[in-house]
């Protein structure tokens, strides 16, 4: 095992970003709801433990609290805001509600040297409606702020520390170096997770889940799909057989580019199987977001279970599912934060699932999932196309879902990408720079009145949608040119039968999602 922190979830939407920032200093951690068994983290011999936000307050009836067994171990603590003070009621410390409300950027100042924060004043973001009215026995008051007198605090002998603020944001520009200064410094954990050791672990796990049997992967010709494949195909050889479901739901030349590049470099062989009037029929008359994911995640495992009868005995699944679709799906070992969508590899899977699944991805973020398909050599190509939804395009296809609205949307969808192309605002280069992460069209179900040829039109909308972003866990609107905008405009509206109105979407997530449904 790679030294490791435990990171307890009390409810936080962002409690998987602190796992983030943790893995960005190449240090493994996982993240547990609060109240996880002992022996449940106890398995990755944590060298300290990160608590994190949460919306209650600890005076709450029934309020998540520190266990017990984390203060007994006398390893490190790290208390974030709702951890801070749970930490600090814990102990005997007073927390209370603030007189105000502290949400946004803040600026606290260091005023006592500590192994934590740095020294002087230091930009921060608070998120809170609770605050520290008198800390712990043993603690000392190490930074304030003029709504925070305990803006962080910490027992330097006993290795306990809370910060009221959120290093583990963007909008803290010092916080990356905090929890480099905790779980490097003061917890003394060894910063080798690396694409490298991520690879051998792996293999090692598929290896040993497999055994000796026959395994599936689905694929889809995204990078993480097709990592998970290439480490599958690593782990077990000959004993892995790619398919490749042709839903309908694909953006154009999706299938020809999936096929090349199995052909080219992915290794096992790859079955095609064509399942769009399965998916379209199932989709019929179907229009609120969440049925249509549990609809295709059912279909797709039973497209599956099809091929696999055909195939012969084929116990395992190997999916490409990732950390950032198993937190926003609520998985039943990540429960403590409010659902927000069914992604349909995960809460959408059906009951009586035949398949064991192997998910060698399943607590990668997406940079570290492209990390390790450069480590294995994939094109890089591959490892930076554009990201697609599981559901496809059923999900940005707004309202029902046939075939005659689907080619719609796949047209205005390559116009983007293609002007974008062009722009080159959509190559690798571009994308580490802090440039477009995803870029896409949607098909709004909303009709208005135009005019083409001298004549009345009333068709459908399109909205463009464009992010930056470096994790999909928070996502900035791309600011595009105008003079590009135009141009995928007019092309639309001229090239693509059935659009006579293009709209931009403006909307960061939060409080959006990226994707509309």
């Amino acid at each position: 095992m790679p030294d490791a922190i435990a990171i307890l979830d009390f409810g936080s939407q962002y409690a998987q970003l602190i796992a983030r920032r943790v893995r960005e200093l190449h240090v493994y951690c996982e993240l547990f709801p609060w109240d996880a068994p002992q022996a449940q983290m106890d398995a990755i011999q944590p060298k300290g433990y990160i608590l994190s936000g949460g919306p209650n307050s600890v005076y709450d009836a029934g309020a998540p609290a520190i266990p017990n067994f984390i203060l007994e171990s006398g390893l490190p603590v790290l208390g974030i805001c709702y951890g801070m003070q749970t930490l600090t009621h814990a102990l005997g410390g007073r927390v209370a509600a603030s007189q105000e409300r502290e949400y946004g950027p803040a600026e606290i100042e260091t005023v006592l040297p500590n192994p934590l924060l740095p020294s002087g004043r230091q930009r921060v973001w608070m998120s809170h409606g609770d605050r520290i009215e008198s800390a712990p026995a043993g603690f000392q008051i190490l930074a304030a702020s003029p709504n925070s007198p305990a803006a962080a605090m910490g027992d330097v002998a006993a290795r306990r520390y809370g910060v009221q603020f959120h290093p583990e944001v963007h909008h803290t520009p010092g916080g990356l170096e905090v929890l480099r200064n905790f779980v490097v410094g003061i917890c003394g954990a060894q910063p080798d997770w690396t694409p490298e050791s991520i690879i051998t672990q792996a293999v090692e796990r598929v290896r040993t889940q497999a055994g000796g049997q026959r395994v599936l992967t689905a694929v889809s010709g995204g990078v993480d799909s097709s990592v998970a494949t290439a480490l599958a195909h690593r782990a077990v050889g000959e004993q892995l057989t790619a398919v490749f479901v042709d839903n309908g739901l694909l953006r154009m030349g999706e299938r020809e580019q999936v096929r090349a590049a199995f052909e080219g470099t992915l290794g096992p062989r790859l079955v095609v199987v064509d399942a769009a009037d399965t998916f379209l029929r199932a989709l019929r008359g179907v229009t609120e977001p969440e049925a249509k994911r549990r609809i295709i995640g059912e279909t797709f495992i039973r497209v599956f279970e099809h091929e696999a009868r055909k195939l012969g005995e084929v116990p395992f699944l190997v999916q490409g599912t990732i950390y950032p679709d198993v937190v926003e799906s609520s998985a039943p070992d990540r429960n403590k934060a409010a659902r927000i969508k069914t992604h349909h590899n995960v809460g959408g899977l059906p009951e009586g699932l035949t398949f064991r699944l192997i998910e060698p991805l399943r607590y990668l973020f997406k940079d570290e999932v492209r990390a390790v398909g450069q480590a294995l050599g994939l094109p890089a190509g591959l490892i930076w196309r554009q990201p697609f939804p599981g559901p496809g395009l059923a999900v940005r296809c707004l309202g029902e879902v046939t075939a005659e609205r689907l080619e719609i949307l796949r047209q205005a969808d390559a116009v983007f990408t293609d002007e974008l192309g062009r722009a080159g605002m959509l190559n690798q280069k571009e994308r580490e720079a802090g440039g477009i992460a995803q870029a896409f069209a949607v098909l709004l179900p909303v009709y208005s009145v135009g005019v083409m040829g001298d004549q009345r039109t009333y068709h459908e909308t399109a909205a463009l949608r464009a992010v930056t972003t470096e994790d999909f866990m928070t996502a900035d609107w791309a600011r595009l040119p105008y003079e590009l905008l135009a141009r995928v405009s007019s092309r639309i509206v001229n090239e693509v039968k059935g659009v006579n109105r293009v709209v931009y979407d403006v909307t960061s997530k939060p409080p959006a999602t990226i994707e509309w449904e």
